[in-house]
């Protein structure tokens, strides 16, 4: 080769590839002269056999040169098989990638997509009579064809797209185009799906073709069928069926592959799985619409009848048979456990058969019928043996009438299209009572496994599902048993049920079944009912104890194939084996495979293939085959030339085709009168073998001529024929096939043969066939080792007493691996043979896409043949083996491939087992010589590489894992005492151990052994005594995942010593020597690794010294000693021996706890879960931790219903806090808030008894109320004063609703007991002594007062004075100011350091926020832009200027807004706090001065915090130095003060904007109740004067007229446009003023109102000043009544809230100021309103 052709070779692209020629293939990288015995054998037989008559076929030359080099696709054809054959090089423009050929002529597909014809085409119209040259079909330039098909005078192309293109014959319908006899030129045929709306035209995938139909096979898996015949399957009238229609038969189903016959037609379907639906049962007949079943119900049975008869035709029955159809469809994959049961009492049978061949023939019969016995026309009792005679009453025609029907059928063809249904009838027969008896369990286990015992819950339509799926998969032969009137079909019949009812078929079915059968509820086998079966002929009346033995198996079953394939995703990569055959069309000749030769209209399941994983079928003229992934081939049909490949009869059932052993075949194909088969020897060169008739020069010459008679006198012909020899018994193999190169295909048909070649370039060819051909062989092996030795196994009875409960199961895990493995392997096989057909290239190799999954499936594998031999597995097999593969085991060891002589039964099968793991090598080795044949730098080559060296890599740690467990088997055996079945565990590997006193414990007692063994999980520690006979009394297990292993520096108290620290334990070794103590320190450190990696590791490799495991890492462990985690179970973070960080502990009596660790104990945030058995529910708390007790904020939710939500310390509620009790937390009957002292209220708190009606707010001591407090309730009582042990006890004063107040001693609650005054509510008061409970009769002594009428004016001086009885401001809610103090880190108010709380609110914020994005749900995207700006520290040292203070006017409403901010959190609180307080019960008007008081307090005392936070702001009312006026107007050009207080510094204008908007609904409702009776005096007289219009109001308020507005602004109106203000006019003055007015009521803050005040004064202003056209100073005297008259429109309902509000929360500095007169100004107006006389 020259360079050019090399680089191109060795990019071989997978098309156009350069291959060497012939002779150079050993040279070029193929297989070496001596590997290949077969090229020996081959060159042999020529040399012996070549005749000098070499038998030429026509060799066409086209215009191209034949010396440039080798390539792929070439094309070799020839006919028959005698040794003077030597096929002929058909030359083409390019590879061939596909062949069909038709009975005289053929079609190729070449690269590139163009499509040839040669041969004689009679179609054409230039048509020429000697044999044509290949011709191009330009008809089809421009489309890229994909596929070809060739039937026997039509051809079909399929192209990229999934258009069709038919040309040829058409007289039957064939080419799909009515109106045409002949098609010459491709043309294209649609196939239009009709049901879909719009109809949708269907892309196909591939076509097949026959004698006069046509099938196509759909991108959507479905079959579609034209032409005539009942080939087609389609359930029509009238033929031929020019436009092609759906097989709906097939519809639903996944269909992989068609092939057609002369005159019959195959499908390869995907067996039903969890992906394909099931679709709805036939309950009808599709016919005559009549009921197929009916059900009659007695009172202990039902009665199922299918005694329906179609008047439409005998012939209808597989069209008609919903039990056989159906069912099928429903679940064709599912077998019917076959009951072998014994008929002692059935007479002897007929024709000498053997009886129990006889019996199991006629299960099988029944069971294959038993559908049959449940149709329309099929009679019940179907028995090959029985003899045939028709009952008179039957409906059926007679025997005579079929017989001669059946005639007529044979002889005129014309009555097929005009039959309504096709070609095919059954007869009556009746039965012996042997049949019968068989019949009854066949059929008891048939449908006993699907009825459910309580058929009542079933309607007519569910019985009907069942029931045909019951029935539909026999174990042997499918369908019926046809005509028996000659003793041919007899014997084939009893063949074919001894062959298809073999145990070991069944065995394997019954397997399948239980794995994939549709579940019911029950079995019949419970006795409850029977089951009738009403047939025409007779009842069968099945009895539950029958149907009990029939459903026993005799052995047990063991399922052994896999479900599904390796894995669900790789489900659709990976080539199905699940798969089954289905036949219809013409069956005289038995090539359908249902072990008759009835014809069948519609598709039928040939059962026998099910199991059989068949992975491609093809169809001769008139035979079928059927290769499987085992490279096993089925055949039947039509044998006279022995084109079946074996001489075995009847054909009418698929059998294997005879051939040597250890030839697999991988490629199939059938022609008219012959077969071809592509197989491997023992090279992986491909081998063709030829079974059938041997083609005559003269025969050919004269077939021509005798065409017509050939067809009529076929029999007679082949009968001379047989005699003259001229046909192979078996298949021969073609000696030439060597000399073709690489094989990748065989065509057949007519009589010709062609194959398809690639040369070997750069071996890459000769490579991809070795590494296919390797998988297959592999394939073969491990279903021989499963099939021949795993099966037989398990089925031993002595099994499980053998191996003991653990074995046994660890046995079916590795069963279960093994299995999966091989499915793997088989669809491996499946995959590259199909490369091998198609592409041939490197991108398709699944085992480089999914190389992962081989690689686990080995690993796997091979951990399950360790786990089982570590447990003395196969040790204790010795002995079930010895008694069933006897002394000397031939067999195990020619399947184990062991060569020593002397190996025991136990080495053979540790041998077996671990075989497959040996091929991880062979892919090795395959897939580097592929890689070898290409460059290095491309992809391909190091995609090849990287996976090639994964698998050498699994191979090798397979390698040590198969060591580990001999090692650690061996130690098992010789291990001393009972510790053995405590410690032997499956995974468990051993590492090291101390046997050799290597290692010793320090400080060990003078007689004490230890003994320690590290394993792959665990570090164990045996303890004994010297002299005692049981040495090792003790042992202690340390799991490796929570060991820490270190060396400790060497000292002279403790040489080579090594300290192990677990949870619970710490002890010194001490080794033997240095080398001793890093050989042990290394073996821990490294299991730990491993334990914790969960990956082996790579000792082999072991270059330097490995890491140590990490010291901080996530493990498990249950602790075992005394003290609060005793038997708790620990999982989570470690660190050197102790829980740290994020983690779960659980104790055994339910308590969890779920958070952070640190050095051993619960700290930090977590939730603790505790169950409370009295009452059967759960305490929770969530919140903070501290050494392993509850400390900080946190929830405790306990078992009784009552929350507590605050601060703990050392476990107790200790600080502020909530209580709520009750059952609903929503509405609990108390809540109290307020401070604990370890777990006591005791301070200041507040309690709210909703169901009482009260709510106290005073001090606590110990639970109890206890010192000064107020009480009001809800009946409007208030109490204010002392008390002592919860008691209102001491002095006190007691108001109540109406103003009637008391003031002196009290004993108890609303007891009034000692000297006090009474006051009522008018001033008249009574002083003395006072005994009685309030509101029920007061015992009084002492004096009445009436004061003097004259003294009117000084009744005021009795008002009681509230407020000096109670808990004041100061005091209150200490606790929770303390907390914020803590968090800034001070001990107390002030005391601390100012840089340490910045520090402490950074890392609140930044921890918080951590947590908080653990769960970013909770967090809004403000929120976190809040929390982002406030991590910046401001600038907080330094002298404050107007900007600082400015800055710090920004900082506060962040930090409030957040509860993460200490200060967020501190006003959370006391929102909570103050609102509990005062919402409710607490909105009395009584206690609006405490609210007061309590915000000023709350102001004061933030306040202090923010001047700690900024150490120079100044103090309250303090002045802030602005640098120069205009920076502040700049500053704060619209602010909200006036321009003074922005230069004080004040809490209430730096913290009231921040508090009040929160505080402000309590707040206000208080004021309302307080001025509840001036508003109403206000308001009424506001609603008054407002009915005046505008003129007349002013002129009534005083207004002088000068300031009447004469015209005013209308809103809708044009901009500009103004209106006369008349006398009626209304709300038009000043309109703009009252609107500003208004606005008070949607502010908080007393600067925001006063602002608005001030707004409005500018309004009236602006309006005056307009009226006047000149600048103006108002006197008082002119405002007022001007602003009156505003206040009045503006209709303000609650001024007089307002009014107080702002009184008495505004700043002092402005009191005296611009806002302090216009506040002055409304204040007046108010009560200018109220006093009002209107006259």
């Amino acid at each position: 080769m020259n360079n050019n052709q090399e680089a191109l070779a060795a990019k071989l692209h997978p098309t156009g590839v350069f291959l060497s020629s012939v002779g150079e293939f050993n040279e070029e990288g193929g297989a070496s002269p001596t590997a290949c015995r077969l090229d020996v054998i081959t060159t042999r037989l020529q040399t012996e056999y070549t005749s000098p008559f070499t038998h030429k076929t026509a060799a066409v030359q086209l215009s191209r040169d034949d010396g440039e080099g080798g390539e792929r696709g070439l094309l070799h054809t020839w006919k028959g098989y005698a040794y003077s054959v030597t096929p002929e090089r058909l030359l083409l423009p390019g590879p061939v990638l596909q062949v069909a050929l038709g009975t005289r002529h053929g079609v190729l597909l070449v690269e590139g997509g163009q499509v040839y014809s040669f041969g004689e085409l009679t179609w054409k119209q230039s048509h020429v009579p000697e044999p044509a040259k290949p011709t191009l079909e330009s008809a089809l330039s421009g489309q890229r064809v994909v596929s070809v098909a060739a039937g026997s005078f039509h051809s079909g192309a399929v192209t990229e797209d999934g258009g069709v293109h038919m040309w040829g014959d058409n007289a039957s319908g064939q080419c799909g185009l009515s109106g045409l006899s002949i098609v010459p030129n491709p043309t294209p045929v649609a196939l239009l799906d009709a049901d879909a709306t719009p109809p949708q035209t269907v892309p196909a995938l591939e076509l097949a073709c026959g004698e006069r139909h046509t099938l196509a096979l759909s991108a959507q898996r479905e079959v579609w069928a034209w032409g005539s015949g009942s080939q087609l399957g389609l359930n029509v009238a009238v033929f031929p069926v020019w436009k092609p229609q759906k097989v709906q038969h097939l519809a639903g189903r996944y269909v992989l592959q068609v092939a057609c016959g002369a005159s019959h037609s195959l499908a390869l379907v995907r067996c039903l799985g969890p992906q394909d639906v099931h679709r709805p049962p036939v309950d009808k007949c599709r016919q005559c619409n009549q009921l197929l079943y009916t059900m009659t119900d007695k009172e202990d049975h039902v009665i199922i009848s299918d005694g329906h008869y179609c008047p439409l035709g005998v012939e209808l029955t597989e069209d008609e048979a919903p039990a056989l159809t159906q069912g099928l469809k429903a679940s064709p994959s599912e077998p019917v456990f076959l009951s072998h049961t014994s008929t002692s009492n059935s007479p002897a049978p007929t024709k000498g058969a053997d009886p129990t061949q006889e019996s199991e023939k006629e299960d099988s019969a029944f069971a294959n019928g038993a559908a049959a016995a449940a149709s329309d026309s099929v009679p019940p009792a179907q028995s090959g043996g029985g003899v045939v005679l028709g009952v008179k009453s039957s409906p059926y025609p007679d025997e005579q009438a079929v017989k001669d029907y059946l005639k007529k059928l044979s002889e005129a063809e014309q009555m097929e299209k005009a039959a309504a249904g096709g070609t095919h009838a059954l007869l009556p027969s009746s039965s012996s009572s042997s049949t019968l008896n068989s019949l009854v369990a066949s059929c008891a286990s048939a449908v006993g496994e699907r009825v459910a015992s309580t058929y009542e819950a079933l309607s007519l339509k569910k019985m009907m599902t069942y029931l045909p799926s019951g029935v539909a998969r026999p174990g042997g032969l499918a369908g019926v048993v046809g005509d028996n009137t000659t003793e041919r079909v007899r014997l084939e019949d009893s063949m074919q049920a001894k062959k298809s009812s073999s145990t070991g078929d069944i065995r394997e079915e019954e397997a399948e079944g239980l794995r994939r059968r549709l579940s019911l509820p029950g079995l019949l086998s419970q006795g409850r009912y029977a089951v009738h079966l009403l047939s025409t002929s007779y009842n069968l009346m099945l009895s539950p104890r029958l149907l009990r033995k029939a459903c026993r198996p005799r052995m047990r079953a063991v399922a052994l194939t896999p479900l599904g394939g390796p894995v669900p995703e790789a489900q659709e990569v990976f080539p199905t084996l699940q798969t089954e055959v289905w036949s219809w069309g013409h069956g005289e000749l038995g090539q359908l495979g249902h072990g008759d030769s009835l014809a069948r209209l519609q598709p039928l399941c040939i059962k026998s293939l099910n199991s059989k994983e068949v992975v491609r079928v093809a169809a001769g003229a008139h035979h079928s085959l059927a290769l499987t992934a085992q490279s096993q081939v089925f055949s039947w049909g039509s044998n006279s030339f022995g084109q079946l490949g074996h001489m075995e009869s009847p054909s009418t059932v698929p059998r294997l085709a005879k051939l040597s052993e250890g030839i697999r075949v991988w490629d199939i194909s059938a022609g008219e009168r012959h077969t071809l088969l592509l197989a491997d020897g023992d090279c992986f060169r491909p081998i063709i073998y030829y079974s059938g008739q041997q083609v005559k020069e003269e025969a050919e010459e004269s077939q021509a001529k005798e065409l017509g008679q050939q067809e009529e006198g076929e029999e007679e012909e082949e009968e001379e024929e047989q005699r003259a020899g001229s046909y192979t018994q078996q298949p021969v193999l073609l000696p030439f096939c060597m000399d073709l190169g690489y094989v990748s295909n065989v065509f057949a048909g007519g009589q010709r043969c062609v194959a398809l070649s690639d040369m070997n370039v750069m071996g890459f060819i000769a490579s991809l066939h070795e590494l296919a051909s390797a998988e297959r062989k592999f394939y073969c092996k491990l279903c021989n080792i499963k099939t021949q030795i795993i099966r037989p196994l398990l089925e031993l009875e002595a099994l499980s007493s053998a191996l003991g409960p653990t074995a046994t199961g660890l046995l079916h895990t590795l069963v279960g691996r093994f299995s999966l493995l091989c499915h793997l392997t088989g669809q491996h096989a499946a995959s590259l043979t199909a490369n091998l057909r198609r592409v041939r290239d490197v991108s398709s190799l699944l085992v480089l896409d999914h190389a992962g999954l081989f690689l686990d499936s080995y690993n796997e594998y091979c951990s399950a043949v360790g786990n089982f031999q570590v447990m003395g597995g196969f040790h204790n097999l010795t002995k079930p083996s010895l008694d069933f593969f006897g002394k000397s085991p031939e067999l195990l060891k020619r399947l184990s491939e062991c060569s020593e002589e002397s190996a025991t039964m136990a080495d053979l099968l540790v041998a077996l087992f671990y075989l497959p793991t040996r091929h991880l090598h062979e892919y090795g080795r395959l897939l580097l010589k592929l890689a070898t044949c290409f460059e290095v730098c491309s992809n391909d080559y190091q995609k090849l590489q990287d996976s090639c060296s994964k698998f050498e890599a699994l191979a090798l740690q397979l390698k040590r894992k198969r060591k580990d467990g001999d090692y650690t088997f061996n130690f098992w055996k010789s291990f001393p005492g009972k510790m053995t079945d405590s410690l032997r565990k499956p995974h468990r590997r051993l590492i090291c151990e101390s046997s050799n006193k290597a290692l010793t414990l320090q400080n060990a007692g003078r007689f004490s052994v230890n003994w320690f063994i590290v394993f792959n999980d665990a570090l164990v520690h045996a303890q004994g005594v010297a002299p005692c006979k049981n040495l090792f009394s003790t042992h202690h297990v340390f799991p490796l995942a929570t060991l820490w292993g270190e060396p400790i520096p060497e000292e002279i108290t403790c040489p080579h010593g090594l300290k192990v620290i677990t949870p619970e334990e710490t002890f010194t070794l001490l080794a033997s020597s240095p080398m001793e103590k890093t050989k042990w320190l290394r073996s821990i450190n490294q299991a730990v690794d491993q334990a914790l990696s969960g990956t082996p590791q790579d000792s082999a490799g072991a270059s330097g010294p490995k890491p140590e495991p990490p010291v901080s890492r996530t493990a498990s462990y249950t602790f075992y000693k005394d003290g609060r985690m005793k038997e708790a179970t620990y999982d989570g973070r470690w660190l050197a021996g102790k829980p740290n960080g994020r983690g779960v502990l659980k104790w055994p009596d339910g308590r969890i706890y779920t958070g952070e660790f640190s050095n051993g104990l619960e700290d930090g945030f977590g939730e603790f879960v505790a169950p409370n058995k009295t009452l059967n529910k759960n305490d929770q708390y969530l919140g903070h931790w501290k050494d392993g007790k509850m400390h900080g904020l946190g929830t405790y939710r306990y078992a009784s219903g009552e929350v507590y939500d605050g601060s703990f310390q050392d476990s107790m509620r200790h600080g502020h806090g909530v209580l709520r009790s009750g059952k609903l937390n929503s509405s609990s009957p108390s809540v109290f808030i307020g401070q604990w002292l370890q777990d006591k209220k005791t301070g200041y708190g507040v309690f709210d008894d909703i169901t009482k009606g009260e709510k106290y707010m005073g001090m606590w001591q110990d639970h109890l109320r206890q010192g000064n407090g107020v009480v009001v309730t809800q009946f409007g009582l208030y109490y204010e004063g002392a008390f002592k042990d919860n008691k209102m006890t001491g002095t006190g004063i007691l108001l109540s609703e109406d103003d009637t107040a008391y003031e002196g001693e009290f004993s108890d609650d609303w007891t009034l007991n000692g000297k006090g005054t009474l006051t009522m509510a008018n001033g008249d008061y009574l002083e003395g002594s006072f005994n009685g409970e309030w509101g029920s009769g007061l015992k009084v002594t002492g004096s009445y007062f009436k004061p003097h009428l004259f003294d009117a004016d000084k009744d005021k001086t009795r008002a009681v004075k509230l407020g000096r009885l109670c808990v004041c401001a100061e005091d209150k809610w200490q606790a929770v100011f303390d907390e914020c103090w803590s968090q800034l880190g001070c001990e107390a108010a002030g005391r601390g350091d100012n840089l340490k709380a910045w520090e402490n609110i950074g890392v609140a914020l930044t921890s918080s926020r951590q947590h908080i994005e653990d769960s970013p749900e909770t967090l809004s995207l403000s929120h976190s832009r809040t929390l982002e700006s406030l991590e910046v520290i401001p600038t907080h040292v330094g002298p404050i200027t107007m900007e600082r203070y400015h800055n710090i006017r920004l900082y506060l409403p962040k930090a409030c807004d957040t509860p993460l901010h200490p200060l967020g959190r501190l006003v959370e609180t006391l929102v909570a706090v103050y609102r509990m307080t005062y919402v409710g019960v607490g909105a009395n008007r009584r206690l609006l001065p405490q609210a007061v008081n309590e915000i000023k307090s709350y102001l004061n005392r933030i306040f202090q915090i923010v001047r700690f936070l900024f150490p120079d702001l100044p103090e309250e009312g303090g002045l802030v130095p602005e640098p120069s006026a205009n920076l502040q107007d700049q500053k704060e050009p619209g602010s909200l003060d006036s321009p003074k207080p922005g230069r004080v510094a004040s809490s209430s204008a730096l913290l009231l904007p921040v508090l009040l908007p929160r505080l402000y609904p309590p707040l206000f409702t208080l004021y309302a109740l307080e001025k509840e009776k001036e508003d109403d005096v206000y308001w009424e007289c506001v609603l008054r004067l407002n009915k005046q219009p505008d003129l007349a109001l002013l002129a009534f308020l005083g207004v002088q007229q000068k300031f009447w507005p004469v015209s005013f602004h209308v809103s809708m109106a044009a901009l500009g446009e103004k209106q006369q203000v008349l006398s009626g006019t209304k709300d038009a003055c000043f309109a703009s003023a009252v609107e500003t007015l208004q606005q008070i009521s949607t502010t908080f803050t007393p600067s925001d109102k006063l602002q608005v005040i001030q707004l409005t004064f500018e309004e009236i202003t602006q309006e005056v000043q307009s009226l006047l056209k000149q600048d103006f100073l108002w006197s008082m005297d002119d405002l007022f009544p001007v602003f009156l008259y505003v206040v009045l429109r503006a209709r303000i309902r609650n001024l007089g809230s307002e009014v107080s509000l702002i009184e008495d929360l505004m700043d002092p500095c402005v009191q005296h100021g611009e806002h302090g007169i216009m506040f002055t100004t409304l204040k007046a107006c108010y009560y200018q309103i109220q006093h009002e006389k209107i006259t």
